[in-house]
């Protein structure tokens, strides 16, 4: 019985120490692996630092401090950019032109895309020469397509005057009009932006079940009930990622505002959040990096703000099927 106690013992001790044997490799290779995980994310951790998290803390650096006639720091004011951002009319007016220019920018680059796009979804001849060509703009930089438009913009030699003139219209001064200036602006931004609306809401549609169109055609949706019963709510994830990407991509618009609408216009009337830092802290010689920086840091707050709102507000509204 001793010897069988004995043997019995040996049994369970084999397995235990089995199990403790295993489960040191097994935490090895896990922190083994948490290493490696780490080696792969290095890059991208240090572009993140570099070309992120360091202008964002050297921005709040900067917004607390004075600056020299080179732009360097100097003393620390604290909230004095802030107060005075805050007690400066011109900036309710740069606010008032951002507001209005993602307005003018937004909706038309959505709905126009959209609208191209159901379009495109009829049989009609030829309709592959019209996909390509709608796509075409998201080829272009911002800057190449900012020049083509300051030529067609010309009040002299332009093809948008031209094309007035022959229907007996007046002449518009489309980039010396203060009342003219924001709106051709805000017309290159929503084309050079259609090409990806576009090629983003084509996709949607190819991923549509053909099951759930022919079902719904056996119902009798065609046309535009089809559209906007079935096609357009199954699109509302697309619609959603392009508000908002397309939000963004406003507010901080600056090439094109550059180019066609140097020193923010005529009247500052296309002086927006981004062009009012460049015109702070650089433009014509300027070196006040501290209220450039305070400017930076309330445009960061408001793309914060308008994410936030679109998440918690158009994203209820997300069919995902």
């Amino acid at each position: 019985m001793a010897a069988l106690d004995g043997a019995l013992e040996s049994a369970d001790a084999v397995p235990e120490a089995a199990r403790s044997g295993s489960r040191r490799p097994r935490s090895a290779l896990l922190s083994r692996d948490h290493g490696l995980a780490w080696l792969f994310l290095l890059p991208s951790l240090a572009v993140f630092a570099v070309f992120i998290l360091y202008p964002l803390v050297e921005s709040f650096v900067l917004s607390a401090h004075g600056s020299d006639i080179f732009g360097n720091s100097s003393r620390f004011v604290g909230l004095k950019h802030f107060r005075d951002l805050f007690a400066d009319q011109d900036f309710y007016n740069v606010l008032g032109t951002t507001a209005t220019f993602t307005a003018l920018t937004v909706f038309p680059g959505v709905l126009g895309a959209l609208a191209l796009v159901l379009l495109m979804e009829s049989r009609i001849r030829g309709i592959r020469v019209f996909r390509s060509a709608f796509a075409l703009p998201f080829a272009f930089s911002a800057a190449s397509a900012s020049v083509i438009f300051a030529v067609i913009y010309n009040p002299a030699v332009g093809i948008a005057n031209g094309m007035l003139n022959h229907v007996g219209a007046k002449p518009v001064g489309w980039l010396i009009d203060p009342n003219w200036v924001l709106l051709s602006v805000a017309a290159v931004q929503v084309w050079m932006t259609l090409g990806y609306n576009v090629l983003v809401l084509s996709a949607g549609v190819a991923a549509i079940p053909a099951d759930i169109v022919e079902a719904a055609r056996l119902d009798g949706a065609t046309g535009w009930r089809l559209h906007r019963s079935v096609i357009v709510p199954l699109l509302s994830p697309q619609l959603f990622f392009l508000t908002v990407v397309s939000t963004i991509n406003s507010l901080q618009a600056f090439t094109a505002i550059r180019v066609l609408a140097p020193e923010g216009g005529p009247g500052g009337k296309a002086m927006t959040l981004v062009y009012a830092i460049y015109n702070k802290g650089f433009e014509n010689g300027n070196s006040d990096l501290g209220t450039a920086s305070a400017y930076a840091i309330v445009l960061l707050f408001i793309v914060l703000v308008f994410t936030a709102i679109q998440f918690g507000v158009l994203e209820r509204k997300v069919f995902y099927r």
